[in-house]
């Protein structure tokens, strides 16, 4: 199956890459607004306190003092004053302070000798309530022509209440400054951060890419493709990667062996099939003769029935073992018991010896060879092993079956001294319908002993070489556990 190009199977969703930029990129704007207003909100404060904190050294030093609006005037700072504060409306821009003088009720009154100016009247009208000025510990914000004033009031001993404002346009004029600095230092940083997460992710990103092509080219059919390893993976990459290529593996093991498990499938039916056609063939040419008439001697028509019983025998067995197979393949519930295993090679070389009087047959028992397995299973294992002896070799060939009981485990062996096999045969002495040389039998014997012994959850292996004859050995726990899954 071919897998479509990453560019259009990702086209309109976002990658993972801008999503992680922007969430850095979001993160830091949000820490360097919050900065930047507690940063001028400390800086206004702070120059609102040292502002107020003048105004209010003023106001104490008017306070404590006895002095009337006479004496007031008659000071010799009466110049100063006049040069710092009454002078302001002279100028072009609004004054950085103002000084007035006012009644109770709020009127403006002419301080050292001079009238009110524009500035004074409108310091008096914004102010409005000298008295509750006065009483107020704090300064006020009042707008005096446009113009922010910070603005307290001090009661003279002749009850004139001095008015004085200090202008707090240098404070937001420096707010301002260093809110562009910061915005402008906030958006270089914003852009630098945004350049380095998108070379960090990037370089970050490799290991996943390197997953995605993979990935990719195991959908094209490539399925020995692993995923690399990075110099740049952290811990959870890597335990991704190692867990990737771990599940590839498998996937690749069970595609492998499914398709071994359908070539042998496909090798089985057609074998069976040829097997199964050889006796039917026979049986139907035997029929065709009797019903054309042409078995006119009773000794003739004697000899085909017989044949006709042969082949259907010979059929009937045939498919016997394909059924015991078939329940092995399904791993039947074993029906466990303790099974002396050493009794069951002295039953076996008892048949042996009446079907072949002159074959040499010894066993040979050490220990206490006893399993807890299916008898009748053990015994179809032992009974094929003789079998195939019987078959494959001379009448007078001598054979040995031995069992021994080791550590946890017993030992089980069926030797001869045949012709013995060459090394292809004996890679194949397993397979079904096989049969070394085409001899005879069903080729199924040795293949139903290996998954008999499997469903034991034992071992079979064969040790032969041309004219050294051929020894099975079986391997049985003492205590049979069921077999692992093997791979469909």
């Amino acid at each position: 199956m071919r897998s479509l190009p990453l560019g259009r199977r990702t086209r309109g969703i976002p990658s993972l890459r801008a999503k992680l930029t922007v969430a850095n990129v979001a993160l830091l704007a949000i820490g360097v607004v919050v900065a930047t207003a507690v940063s001028l909100v400390g800086m206004r404060h702070y120059l609102t306190d040292q502002i107020d904190a003048e105004l209010a050294r003023t106001r104490q030093s008017l306070d404590g003092s006895p002095l009337t609006m006479e004496q007031l005037d008659a000071l010799g700072a009466v110049a100063l004053v006049r040069d710092r504060f009454l002078n302001g409306d002279a100028r072009d821009r609004a004054p950085d302070n103002v000084i007035a003088a006012a009644d109770r009720r709020g009127r403006p009154l002419p301080l050292a000798g001079y009238g009110p100016s524009g500035s004074q009247r409108a310091l008096a009208a914004a102010v409005r309530g000298p008295a509750e000025l006065a009483a107020d510990p704090e300064p006020r914000d009042i707008t005096v022509h446009g113009t922010a004033y910070r603005v307290t009031a001090a009661r003279l001993s002749d009850g004139t209440f001095i008015l004085i404002a200090t202008s707090t346009d240098a404070l937001h004029t420096g707010v301002a400054k260093g809110l562009k600095l910061d915005l402008g230092v906030g958006t270089l940083l914003l852009a630098l951060l945004a350049w380095l997460t998108m070379m960090s992710v990037r370089r970050r990103m490799r290991p996943l890419e390197d997953m995605v092509e993979t990935s990719s080219a195991i959908a094209e059919g490539d399925l020995t493709r692993r995923v690399p390893s990075s110099r740049e993976a952290t811990a959870e990459v890597e335990q991704l990667r190692l867990a990737l290529n771990s599940m590839l593996h498998q996937v690749e093991s069970a595609y492998r062996t499914r398709e071994r498990s359908t070539a042998q499938l496909r090798r089985f039916v057609a074998d069976a099939s040829h097997e199964l056609r050889t006796p039917l063939a026979a049986i139907r040419g035997y029929l065709q003769l009797y019903d054309k008439g042409m078995l006119r001697e009773p000794a003739e028509r004697k000899r085909a029935w017989e044949r006709v019983l042969a082949e259907a025998d010979r059929m009937g067995r045939l498919v016997d073992e394909l059924l015991t197979l078939a329940r092995l393949d399904q791993r039947p519930e074993l029906r466990l018991r303790r099974v002396d295993v050493g009794r069951l090679l002295r039953d076996a070389a008892e048949d042996l010896r009446a079907q072949q009087p002159d074959r040499p047959v010894t066993v040979a028992a050490e220990g206490e060879p006893v399993v807890r397995a299916d008898e009748s299973g053990l015994r179809q294992v032992v009974g094929n092993l003789v079998a195939n002896v019987r078959v494959h070799t001379p009448a007078d060939v001598p054979v040995r079956l031995a069992a021994v009981a080791l550590d946890g485990s017993v030992l089980l062996s069926v030797e001869d001294q045949g012709p013995g096999l060459a090394a292809q045969d004996a890679a194949r002495v397993f397979d079904r319908f096989f049969r070394a040389g085409g001899g005879a039998g069903s080729g199924l014997g040795l293949a139903i002993v290996q998954g008999a012994v499997r469903a034991h959850g034992g071992e079979v292996s064969v040790r032969t070489a041309p004219g050294e004859g051929l020894t099975v050995t079986v391997v049985l726990p003492a205590r049979t556990s069921p077999p692992p899954d093997r791979p469909a």
